[in-house]
């Protein structure tokens, strides 16, 4: 059989060239017109701060900040302590491992407005008052399986001759998780909790079912805002969330490539 090389392919690089500026291009466009003096979005004057300045300086952008952050951050930590737990106990072979370990995964699997409404409608079964708490709670159960992989991947790469020799040691099951464990996973723990946080962060869907007043997120103001019309602030708002975000997944994949390091 003759192996197909892409490479080879007719128009094959220019295809992609087109690919990858139809989806980039138009990030750079906005990021460009954050830093455009003009209040059209369109229209090019001169380069300028002013509006990260005043982004900075809204109270309705602070609120739907601090609400983010809020969320993303006690999201982070209880989905992530829940997806440690949930690697350990599926860490070893048992009957039904692969259903549990689906249905972990299952909202990536999902489309995320499926997963929206059966939460909106479960918090409305059980008369709970949507808030800030509901957008809590919904962002738990969705950045779990986040969380989740990088824990499961790295402890399927743990050389088991350490536990082994820890247990050979006396060490009970604590004294072995606390002093062989949780040191080799603690960077795949601190990656899953990046990545966890990145989702959180930058999530509309969910949070727009779930959310009640005094509730708004930074994605949430901004699809509100953008239904008058696309402005210079919005644009330094969007472009603010990207570059937190780009850091924060480079970071996760820094601590992910860094444990793998250390089990080698």
């Amino acid at each position: 059989m003759i192996a197909l090389h892409l490479k080879k392919l007719p128009l094959t690089r220019e295809t992609s060239l087109l690919i990858l500026a139809y989806l980039y291009l138009p990030i750079f466009v906005l990021i460009a017109y954050s830093f455009n003096a003009n209040r059209s979005a369109t229209v090019w004057t001169e380069f300028s701060f002013a509006w990260y300045a005043r982004i900075l300086a809204n109270p309705s952008i602070q609120t739907a900040a601090l609400n983010s952050i809020i969320v993303a951050g006690i999201a982070t930590v209880c989905a992530t302590l829940i997806a440690l737990l949930a690697a350990l106990a599926t860490y070893r072979p048992f009957y039904g491992q692969k259903m549990v370990e689906g249905g972990i995964n299952l909202p990536l699997i999902l489309p995320e407005i499926v997963t929206a409404v059966a939460t909106l409608l479960l918090f409305m079964a059980l008369g709970i008052k949507l808030g800030l708490l509901t957008v809590i709670v919904a962002h738990i159960g969705f950045c779990i399986p986040f969380a989740y992989l990088p824990i499961r991947a790295r402890l399927n790469d743990l050389d088991k001759s350490l536990l082994e020799a820890a247990n050979d040691l006396y060490a009970n099951p604590w004294q072995c998780f606390r002093r062989v464990t949780l040191p080799l996973l603690w960077p795949a723990v601190l990656s899953g909790a990046v990545l966890a946080f990145v989702v959180s962060l930058d999530d509309f869907i969910m949070t727009f079912f779930v959310a009640g007043p005094g509730s708004t997120t930074l994605p949430v103001y901004i699809f509100s805002a953008i239904k008058s019309g696309v402005t210079p602030e919005i644009n330094a708002i969007s472009t603010l969330m990207l570059v937190i975000s780009i850091v924060l997944v480079v970071l996760s994949f820094w601590l992910g490539q860094r444990g793998k390091a250390q089990t080698r």
